[in-house]
């Protein structure tokens, strides 16, 4: 599946903004660094794909107002 680039350069834009020294845990998928991260985003692989999905998931929820009920 191709990922919409609009969406595809959102998430590298927030996850730009990350600090460099912390590693994210993707689920099953184990830890990774920023740059790991965005290098699978732009790969659209599955891991990215995930990391789309939960940023996704994350902006719908705050433009519902869930994350503050």
């Amino acid at each position: 599946m191709t990922m919409n680039q609009d969406i595809k350069e959102l998430v590298i834009s927030r996850l730009q903004v990350l600090p460099s020294n912390r590693l994210l845990s993707i689920g099953g998928y184990g830890s990774f660094t920023k740059d790991q991260v965005i290098q699978h985003v732009k790969d659209e692989d599955e891991v990215g794909e995930k990391i789309v999905q939960i940023e996704m998931e994350f902006l719908r929820a705050m433009k519902e107002g869930t994350l503050y009920a």
